[in-house]
Formats: structure tokens, C-alpha cells, sequence
């Protein structure tokens, strides 16, 4: 059984989609990276697995029960860290940890400690006197040191520096063993680094869910040297952003397989003279999508 599970997921406000007809399977004990340009629905989803928005239509599993039913006991299976997150900033950092013990039965003061210390976290000085990347710390020290099966974090590492970053990162990795991660995030060097799963929405549509090292593996940036740069026959679909100058012509393959790439760069390139692959990040991947999708965009609005 899937530990999140979501079947032609759509939410609308007025008339705006924020998702439509989203299909996705998240597996247990999986990192799993969302990520999208800003806008492309990230939050809502997020938000309507946690049952912070009602679906407009379809439904999300999580943990095996409704996103509706996420609510009471439930929680105490869940950890959840937002961006936004409203901290009691009148509390004290530990005041905050004590407050939070008795809602989760499997508190674990000894990994609070572990916590605690990993982050470097001051117990007695108020949450409002703390730094952004502080402030993070402890709300993630607080959503982990109940041992959850799932943490759902939107945008954690947001606006901080490398260093929070890291730490933030290490925490995860430590508890990857024992729950399942989902993480939305603009910090894509971060996503490649320790996700294991990752999908791509736009425009409130999920345009693939995959492992990160299978879609690292199927694309390629693609150059090769030509005499005649005109296209002697229709481009594959699965190439994207073909620039031509100077008889060189790059593009982006979402499918690679070398074999077949050479062959598919032969017929509408015959005369090629030098072709090389060189893999990307997942940054560039991202920028990749993010072009065609601005393409997809206009082609709608025209």
C-alpha cells in the first residue's frame, strides 16, 4: 500500500484550477521530491493532504485513511512543517517542546535531546528571538521527535543559508529509515542530493513522478556539430528546446537511450558531424520543463 496515494485530485478557487486531475503514488519509506515553478500548485496539494483544503474533486489516502479524516489522533502519525508555519513566539523553545509532548504518544524525550543538540537549539530563549533558520530547526525538532511515519514539509528550506540547509537535510536523512518524506522545494541541489523519488507539477497538472535516478539517467543535453542546420525531417517529441547557430544545434532529450538518440539524430540530422551527451542536475532538468511549460502556456493563451 502506498503511504500517500492521490486519484484524480482537482481544487479549484472560483475559477481558477490550482490542480487538475493530479494522479500520484507515493511509496513507503521513499524521499519524494515536488517540485514546479512558483504557482504550479505545490501548497494546495500539500495542503489538501494534510486536510488544511477540501478537494473540489477526487480524493488523496494518506497513511491508508481519507486526507479528510487527517484531523485529531491521526496527527500524531504526521509530522508537518510549512514555510509559513505560525510558531507561539512567546514561548521559549523548550516551553514549546514541553507543550508539544503530551499530544504524541510516542514522544521520545531521548531523540528531543538528540534534537535538540543536533540543531543547536537555545531552550530558554523565546521562538520570536530566534533567526528564520532557527525558527525552522525547532518547528522540525517538534515534528520529529515523535518518531512520525510520514513528514510533509513545504518549502523548509526556504530563504536560509547553506549551512541551516545542511543540518536541515541530515535531520531528514537520519529519519528516512523509519518514515516516509515528502518535500516541496525551490533548493533542487538539495532534492538531488537525498531524494529518492521526485514529481513535476505546472500548471496544477503532474507532468511525471518518478525515481530521481531513473529521470536523471533519461536526460540528456545533446550537441553536435552540423554543415546544414535545417532539420531534414520532424522532431522527435521527447526533444525539447532545439537552438541552432554557428552549425552547432543543441537540445534537450527527455528520453535518452544513446542507441536510439544517435539514430533519431541521424535521420533528422544527416549530415552530423560530432554528437555528445552530457547529463544534467536536476536544476537544469527543472529549467528544461519550466521552458516548455511557458511554451504550453502560450500556445493556450494564443
Amino acid at each position: 500500500m502506498s503511504a500517500v496515494t492521490v486519484e484524480g485530485l482537482s481544487r479549484r478557487f472560483g475559477r481558477v484550477a490550482a490542480l487538475s486531475d493530479v494522479e500520484l503514488a507515493i511509496a513507503p519509506g521513499s524521499i519524494f521530491a515536488l517540485v514546479g515553478p512558483n504557482g504550479a500548485g505545490k501548497t494546495t496539494l500539500i495542503k489538501v493532504l494534510m486536510n488544511l483544503l477540501p478537494p473540489t474533486a477526487g480524493k488523496a489516502t494518506v497513511l491508508g485513511m481519507d486526507s479528510r479524516q487527517v484531523r485529531g489522533e491521526a496527527l500524531s502519525r504526521i509530522g508537518y512543517v510549512s514555510e509559513n508555519q505560525k510558531l507561539p513566539e512567546w514561548m521559549t523553545t523548550g516551553g514549546m517542546l514541553e507543550y508539544l509532548r503530551p499530544f504524541y504518544p510516542k514522544w521520545d524525550r531521548g531523540l528531543e535531546a538528540e534534537l535538540v543538540r543536533q540543531f543547536d537549539l537555545p531552550l530558554d530563549r523565546k521562538l520570536k528571538k530566534l533567526s528564520r533558520g532557527m525558527r525552522m530547526k525547532a518547528a522540525l525538532a517538534g515534528a520529529l521527535a515523535f518518531h512520525p511515519e510520514l513528514i510533509v514539509l513545504d518549502e523548509p528550506f526556504s530563504g536560509l543559508d547553506p549551512l541551516v540547509r545542511d543540518e536541515l537535510a541530515e535531520a531528514l536523512i537520519d529519519r528516512a529509515e523509519e518514515a516516509t518524506i515528502v518535500i516541496s522545494s525551490h533548493d533542487l541541489a538539495e532534492m538531488e542530493g537525498f531524494s529518492t523519488h521526485v514529481g513535476y507539477l505546472e500548471n496544477g497538472r503532474l507532468r511525471f513522478s518518478e525515481e530521481m535516478a531513473g529521470l536523471l539517467e533519461r536526460f540528456r543535453e545533446v550537441e553536435l556539430t552540423v554543415t546544414d542546420a535545417r532539420p531534414a525531417g520532424g522532431l522527435p517529441e521527447s526533444w525539447l528546446g532545439l537552438t541552432a547557430g554557428d552549425g552547432v544545434v543543441r537540445f534537450v532529450t527527455s528520453h535518452f537511450e544513446e542507441e536510439r538518440t544517435r539514430a533519431e539524430v541521424a535521420a533528422v540530422f544527416p549530415g552530423a558531424e560530432r554528437v555528445e551527451f552530457r547529463a544534467m542536475p536536476l536544476r537544469e532538468i527543472f529549467l528544461a520543463m519550466a521552458r516548455l511549460g511557458r511554451g504550453r502556456n502560450v500556445e493556450a493563451a494564443a
